[in-house]
C-alpha cells in the first residue's frame, strides 16, 4: 500500500502537530507513506469564492503532486471533501478521477480501508467530546446526521472508543454547524460567531474538557471563539488522540 500524506495549508502553517500525529499513526499500521513536498493548497478557498482560474491552478498542482499512489491520506473533511466532490474548476481526465477518487479523510481510512480494531498505544485520561464538521458528516459520511433517519453510526466516535481513560460525554447538539464555514465567518461574522458559542455554551453545560475533531479547521474557529470570552476549554485534532501525541 503506497500512501501519499496530504497536509491541509493551515495545519502545515498553524497545528503542525495534527500532521505529524497523522504521518506517525499511518505508520503505526505498516503503512508506507510519502508525502510530496511540493503540494499546496487543494484550491478550497478559491473555489467556494467562485475564483475558478486560481482554483484551477491548484487543482492542477495537487493532481500532479499526487498522481500514483494508491490511497492520498488528509486529517481534513472540509480539504478532502474539495478534492472528491468539487474538483471541477480543470479538465476530468483519467487522472483527476483517479486522483479524486483515491482521496481519504483520516478517520474514514482508518475505519473503512485499513479497519482498524485496536489501538494499544493510545492513552488519553480526560472527559472529552466530539465535534464532528458538518463537511465531515454530510459531505463523506462520517456519521449519521441528526436530519436523516437510519442506524445510528459515527467512525470518530468508533475509534475513539478504542483510547484507554478517554471519556466521552455527549452533546445536546452533536452535529450542529460550529459556524466556521470557511469564508462565511470572515462575510457573516456576526452570526458565524454567535454560531461558534453556541457550540462552546455546549460543551461547558456538558463539562467537556477536551473537544476532539477530525477537522482543525472548525477548532480553529472555536478555540478563537472560546479565548477570546476568556473560557477554558482545549481543542486538539482526533489524531493526536488516537496516535497517542504529539500534544
Amino acid at each position: 500500500m503506497k500512501v501519499a500524506l496530504f497536509i491541509p495549508c493551515y495545519i502545515d502553517a498553524i497545528y503542525p502537530e495534527a500532521g505529524i500525529a497523522t504521518y506517525e499513526l499511518l505508520q503505526r499500521f505498516g503503512v508506507t507513506v510519502e508525502y510530496p513536498p511540493n503540494q499546496t493548497c487543494c484550491g478550497q478557498p478559491m473555489a467556494n469564492e467562485g475564483d475558478q482560474g486560481n482554483s484551477a491552478a491548484a487543482e492542477k498542482l495537487f493532481v500532479q503532486n499526487f498522481s500514483g499512489y494508491d490511497y492520498i491520506v488528509g486529517p481534513a473533511g472540509s480539504c478532502v471533501k474539495h478534492v472528491k466532490q468539487h474538483f471541477d474548476a480543470i479538465p476530468q481526465t483519467d487522472e483527476v478521477k483517479a486522483v479524486r477518487a483515491n482521496t481519504w479523510e483520516l478517520v474514514e481510512f482508518l475505519h473503512d480501508v485499513l479497519r482498524v480494531d485496536a489501538l494499544p498505544w493510545a492513552y488519553f485520561r480526560y472527559k472529552a467530546t466530539l465535534h464532528n464538521s458538518c463537511s465531515s458528516i454530510r459531505g463523506l459520511g462520517i456519521a449519521q446526521p441528526s436530519e436523516l433517519m437510519g442506524p445510528y453510526f459515527n467512525k470518530s466516535e468508533h475509534l475513539l472508543r478504542m483510547v484507554e481513560g478517554l471519556e466521552l460525554v455527549p452533546m445536546d447538539r452533536p452535529d450542529e454547524c460550529c459556524g466556521f464555514g470557511g469564508t462565511f465567518c470572515v462575510t457573516d461574522e456576526a452570526v458565524s460567531a454567535k454560531m461558534g458559542l453556541d457550540k462552546i455554551d455546549d460543551y461547558i453545560r456538558n463539562e467537556a474538557e477536551f473537544i476532539i475533531s477530525p477537522d482543525m479547521s472548525c477548532l480553529m474557529h472555536q478555540q478563537g471563539i472560546a479565548r477570546k470570552a476568556g473560557i477554558d476549554l482545549k481543542f486538539i485534532h482526533i489524531a493526536q488522540v488516537l496516535n497517542g501525541g504529539p500534544f
